[in-house]
């Protein structure tokens, strides 16, 4: 299906070393790898590529340094046709993720912001206008995402991974809110002001979440699929749990990215949310199946 509205993802762009390895290790330990890969990656970067992919036309805005790994941070969004117009070269290094992977395709990531830590108001706002389907996530400064949300002038994709403090009226403002179980469960503690995590299951976190005055929500779930909760005139959400596609996965890295992004170019072509979240299913599912984030992604649709 061709695009009809642009997606622009304000957000990070890094450079991914992944190691892999048997099995991760534990506090104070060290365990050999087998192998690394120096890789481009960052959840903006990311999911830009992915909407790109997904057939959307895209505009990533966003902040790279001046070192040698700004070239590889770039690379596929470049080659995908992303537009770049608005990315920011400055004088430092370039974001950096350290992630771990091991024989069950489980991860940890440690993330070192670099110039990514400039994109806050002052620069969003210097970018200028924020066109069709908005694409944020939680790896640029607090400021930075409020400013992008109120230059919008479509629909907000909300992804906030990692999860940070954001103002109610600000959360309130995706459509969809696009989260894991563990990322949904913060963000409700944070909208009731407890310091508890919530133990419900996912439709019924969803729900609340809606009750706080969000209008659309998906979880992702990993292997068990994803979840759609969408906020009626009454209140009550109407919820509807997608399957996983079944594979056999190898990396996880970057899915979730994979999903959001896909999840937005399928919006920006006029897709019901339930709709473009099956469809974003089965792309990241093709994701798994290979080690890295961008480089997993599918470089054609003809499978989906």
């Amino acid at each position: 299906m061709a695009s009809t509205t642009q997606v622009t993802i304000v957000g990070s762009s890094n450079v991914d070393i992944t190691a892999l390895m048997t099995r991760l290790p534990g506090p104070g330990e060290t365990v050999l790898a087998d192998s690394y890969r120096l890789t481009p990656g960052g959840k903006g970067a990311n999911q830009a590529l992915a909407a790109a992919l997904a057939g959307a036309r895209t505009e990533f805005i966003g902040a790279v340094g001046n070192d040698p790994h700004a070239e590889i941070a770039l690379g596929q969004l470049a080659e995908a046709g992303v537009v770049l117009d608005r990315v920011m070269h400055l004088d430092g290094a370039t974001g950096v993720a350290i992630i771990s992977v091991d024989a069950r395709a489980e991860n940890s990531i440690a993330v070192i912001s670099g110039a990514n830590s400039s994109m806050d108001a002052a620069a969003v706002t210097a970018a200028g206008a924020l066109e069709g389907v908005l694409v944020l996530q939680g790896e640029i400064p607090e400021s930075g995402i409020r400013a992008a949300i109120d230059a919008a002038t479509g629909p907000i994709v909300l992804n906030l991974a990692p999860v940070i403090d954001l103002d109610r009226d600000y959360l309130c403002r995706a459509n969809p809110l696009v989260v894991n179980e563990h990322e949904a469960a913060l963000i409700l503690a944070q909208l009731e002001g407890s310091k508890e995590l919530s133990t419900d299951p996912e439709p019924v976190i969803a729900q609340r979440l809606c009750d706080e005055g969000i209008a659309s929500v998906v979880i992702t779930l990993g292997g068990e699929g994803a979840l759609v909760a969408v906020r009626g005139t009454d209140g009550a959400a109407e919820i509807t749990t997608l399957p996983a596609v079944k594979v056999t996965a190898v990396d996880t890295t970057g899915a979730g990215d994979a999903f959001t992004g896909a999840l937005a170019a399928r919006l920006a072509a006029g897709e019901t949310l339930i709709e473009a979240a099956g469809f974003a299913g089965r792309f990241a599912a093709l994701t798994v199946q290979e080690h890295g984030a961008q480089a997993s992604y599918p470089r054609s649709l003809d499978n989906l």
